[in-house]
């Protein structure tokens, strides 16, 4: 039987990329030569080169054409001395990763073939000998010429004894299986995967008439365990696009996928998928919904049975950024269950600076050296490979809107939310080439958003906010034009702007106007329209230039009801009334055209392939009101994971069923509700948005960084109260709080003791979140955000971590950095620590323990966790049967309903009912 790969319409898309450019490894080792790297995909190189002696100060870059006209990264990249590297790089995200081997005469690729032979019609059925490029991984390429019947296989001895076809066209290789039939024409990389079996063709050249080129179903990159395994088995499409039939789904890329086209909004459309066709088993549980006349690629993972869409009618919206482009159909795929997600959260300014020409200093908080914006988009595209390396699976970036104010370098201060900041972007490097180059390696991006508050410019093109022009602005006792600040030399006007002013809104008055375009001294005369002083004047009023009048503030956008103080914050009307800082103006979000505008943005970054939003100062905006903005964004992007920030210093559940000083109406479980009654949370189901878990957060300051597990217990035990506390994001510190007495500092303290804070966050219900750093301590001790007068930011929790990312080897060593990519590797294989309930808890002090029952979708699991020293863990009432832990891989057999097991000191036992074993490496924690 023949078997014939299938067509997809990709080849003008990789033709255009020219993404098989010649790349050059030059170092040190060749005295700065140039040695051809090999390619292994279309956008993957290699190389393994072996370092000298630290008198040789090794280090190496990678040049593109040979001529240092285009080379990466942009100062060199230094290694260990007496060491040999294999060296990877991306040529399409220019990101670099090393792994040291013993040698490069023996790399030490892991193998299961001895060698490995194409043959086939392209070679007359010859011997073309593969070659071993990484673990597991064969390549060759091969140039077809499109003849009838062209067709290969795979012969690993060379005389036929062991080949491999495709018997079932589904990507994955059968021993003696039939002969693989193409079409194509052009030159493939062909790569081979001897663990999973699975292959695949990327296209080099092609024939520049053709528009489509052939690839396999199966990358033998993605392929997972999961889903080679179940490469023979059969999924349905079940909606009513097809009346509720039986649609068989396509294994691609190790997914089951299905295009379909829904109807109008009266046949309300949706679908599940069902895997033998009689309803036995099918998923989700509710059925999908999603937007009327549109189609959409759908396609199912049979191992972690998450469902994923991208929209193929809608065309996707362009970015107001400069380096931006409509993005491609495939960076719109949305999760079906973001539970199956872990988060890595970065400040994307602070985290790695790939551009130094976009770098910018804030005019407050000033140090030599430290340019407040510094990372960027180019740098974080960069260092994707550290984050997943690390075993996360999305991203979450602070807001990359365009802001304004003095110290802006975090994104919450926007002034146009239709425009990525330039200080992030680059050429070629913006916002949509970093959601493309994230979900390229199967990355998902969380946009953080704030719909609460604007800048105190107002929004460009819609509303200004009244204020003079800051480069007139002269300290008292101070002469105008004496300012030295940094590169604020003459007055604090912006210096990167012509005239010295960044206030571009055009919706300002004349007079303002025109002096943003002239006067870049500032020295010509102004009369303040409001109080008919004439400035530069030393000593005028600073909040002429740097706060604000709330009573004169466009009441269309803005409240005006002043600024909070004292007892505010636990009150709710000031909280959505009053105004929280000079550079946080609060809009009036309950009127429609602040909504257009709000809603209109977020869509637009939606459409750019964004996957999921936090959103910023939740409790600042009324729950009713706030839910109409989230709603309308998933009835934009059916599926898409919303949550939020409701920040409460303690368990916070309110006044009416808890002992708290304020209302349920303000705290985090309210938004997740749709109840009216605040001492009834049952009164109301699921509101569809989530929150950041505060409640557990706020007892680590008394419990896991004193080295015990005391009071968890008894915060777990109100999980009721929530929509659905398996979809609460979990956190141990963040950019704004952190788990001490005054809830202000990185934590410092012992490393075991934060090893117990990150068990607990993995196997507790949930998705655990990381903030950039703590995987080796960073800042351990300093205050997350600016805390005395004459702080600057390299002395807080918000410093930059590029030095870390130049110097891998140390930082991936950290015992915390291996144990906290130990616990995503189980997480991400036990579909109870993703989405059951804890329940059966049982707190010590010493250990904990409790049970994530998912037995209904085949997983279940116990756990316990030990803190400073060994822990005997019983607990009963469990199903019988046979246990493996995922960290030790001990295995205890049930028959009388108990589990009992020992822990070590830091340790957890993850015991999963029929689980795998043990699962990664022990490390000096998990063990």
């Amino acid at each position: 039987m023949k078997t014939f790969l299938k067509l997809a319409i990709l080849a003008a898309l990789w033709l255009s990329q020219g993404v098989y450019a010649d790349w050059y490894f030059r170092g040190t080792p060749n005295n700065w030569a140039t040695t051809a790297m090999t390619a292994t995909s279309s956008t993957q190189f290699t190389t393994c080169q072996t370092f000298g002696a630290a008198s040789t100060n090794p280090r190496f870059k990678i040049d593109r054409l040979g001529d240092w006209s285009e080379s990466y990264p942009s100062a060199d990249y230094t290694v260990t001395a007496n060491q040999s590297y294999n060296i990877q790089f991306n040529s399409s995200t220019k990101a670099i990763s090393i792994q040291a081997v013993s040698n490069c005469d023996s790399i030490g690729f892991t193998q299961n073939f001895a060698s490995l032979y194409f043959r086939g019609t392209p070679n007359s059925w010859g011997t073309t000998a593969m070659a071993l490029v990484a673990n597991n991984t064969w390549t060759v390429q091969v140039t077809f010429d499109g003849q009838a019947n062209q067709r290969f296989k795979f012969d690993v001895t060379g005389n036929w004894a062991t080949n491999y076809g495709d018997s079932n066209n589904d990507g994955v290789l059968n021993q003696n299986g039939s002969d693989i039939y193409t079409s194509l024409v052009g030159t493939y990389q062909v790569q081979v995967n001897d663990a999973t079996l699975a292959y695949s063709l990327t296209p080099v050249t092609a024939n520049s008439s053709s528009s489509s080129s052939t690839l396999s179903s199966s990358s033998s990159s993605q392929v997972s365990s999961s889903s080679s395994s179940t490469a023979a088995d059969s999924w349905y499409f079940r909606g009513t696009p097809n009346n509720w039939g039986s649609t068989a789904m396509a294994l691609d890329n190790g997914l089951y996928c299905t295009q379909q086209t829904f109807g109008a909004a009266s046949t309300n459309p949706r679908f599940k998928i069902d895997h033998y066709a009689n309803w036995t088993e099918s998923y989700p549980s509710s059925d999908y919904l999603v937007s009327a006349d549109t189609s959409y690629k759908i396609c199912f993972n049979a191992g972690t049975k998450a469902i994923t869409l991208t929209n193929l009618t809608s065309s996707s919206a362009s970015s107001s950024s400069s380096s931006s482009q409509a993005s491609s159909a495939t960076s719109s795929v949305i999760s079906g269950d973001f539970r199956s997600e872990t988060i890595y959260f970065l400040l994307t300014a602070r985290f790695y600076d790939g551009d130094a020409n976009n770098n910018y200093y804030n005019r407050d908080r000033y140090k030599a050296g430290d340019p407040h914006w510094r990372g960027d988009f180019k740098g974080l595209i960069e260092k994707l490979d550290y984050i997943k390396d690390l075993g996360f699976t999305a991203i979450w970036v602070t807001p990359p809107v365009e802001n304004r104010s003095g110290l802006d370098y975090h994104g919450y201060h926007a002034y146009d939310f239709y425009k990525v900041d330039p200080r992030l972007e680059s050429p070629g490097a913006g916002y949509q080439e970093f959601i493309n180059a994230a979900h390229a390696k199967g990355l998902k991006v969380i946009q953080d958003v704030v719909i609460n508050h604007s800048s105190q410019y107002g929004l460009r093109g819609q509303v200004w906010i009244d204020h003079l022009p800051i480069k007139y602005y002269v300290p008292a006792g101070g002469t105008q034009g004496q300012v030295v600040n940094g590169p604020y030399l003459g007055n604090l006007g912006d210096y990167k702007s012509e005239f010295r002013d960044d206030n571009d809104n055009p919706v300002a008055p004349a007079w303002f106007r025109e002096r943003h375009t002239s006067d870049a001294a500032g020295t010509v005369p102004l009369v303040d329209p409001k109080t008919g002083a004439t400035v530069p004047q030393a000593g005028y009023n600073p909040n002429r230039f740097f706060g604000i009048d709330a009573t004169t503030l466009d009441p269309n956008w803005y409240h005006q009801d002043g600024f909070m103080s004292g007892g505010d914050w636990e009150s709710p009307l000031a909280l959505q009334k009053k105004h929280m800082a000079g550079d946080c103006i609060d809009l009036a979000t309950g009127r429609q055209n602040v909504k257009d505008y709000l809603n209109g943005a977020i869509r637009m970054y939606l459409d750019m392939g964004v996957d999921a939003i936090r959103i910023d100062t939740v409790k600042h905006v009324e729950r009713n009101e706030l839910l109409t903005y989230v709603n309308n964004w998933k009835a934009h992007k059916p599926g898409l994971f919303v949550f939020g920030e409701n920040l409460v210093k303690g368990t916070g559940f309110g006044s009416e069923i808890a002992s708290d000083n304020a209302s349920a109406v303000i705290r985090p479980w309210w938004y997740t509700r749709t109840t009216s009654d605040p001492a009834n949370p049952n009164g109301g189901g699921d509101s569809g948005f989530s929150v950041l878990d505060f409640s557990v957060f706020s007892t680590f300051r008394d419990n896991v960084t004193r080295g015990h597990f005391g009071g968890i217990g008894g915060v777990l035990a109100m999980d009721w109260v929530y929509g659905d506390a398996t979809q609460l994001v979990t956190f141990f510190q963040n950019h704004d709080v952190g788990p001490d007495n005054d809830f202000k500092y990185r934590y410092g303290g012992a490393q075991g003791n934060a090893a117990m804070a990150y068990n607990l966050l993995w196997t507790n219900r949930g998705i655990p979140t990381l903030y950039y750093g703590e995987e080796i301590m960073f800042q351990g001790g300093l205050p997350q955000d600016i805390a005395g007068n004459n702080d600057t930011i390299d002395q807080t929790g918000r410093a930059y971590f590029g030095p870390h990312l130049d110097n891998l080897a140390t930082t991936q060593a950290h015992p915390l950095y291996q144990h906290i990519k130990r616990l995503n590797q189980i997480r991400k294989a036990v579909p109870a620590l993703q989405k059951a309930p804890t329940t059966q808890v049982n707190e010590w002090g010493a250990g904990m323990s409790f049970v994530r029952d998912l037995y209904s979708q085949g997983s279940y699991a116990v756990v316990g966790l030990a803190s400073s020293s060994d822990q005997s863990v019983s607990v009963s009432g469990v199903r019988n049967g046979t246990y493996r832990d995922a960290v030790t891989g001990n295995t205890v057999t049930v028959n009388n309903g108990t589990l009992s097991f020992t822990v070590k000191a830091y340790s957890a036992g993850i015991y999963v009912l029929n689980g795998p074993g043990k699962i990664g490496v022990d490390g000096s924690f998990l063990r």
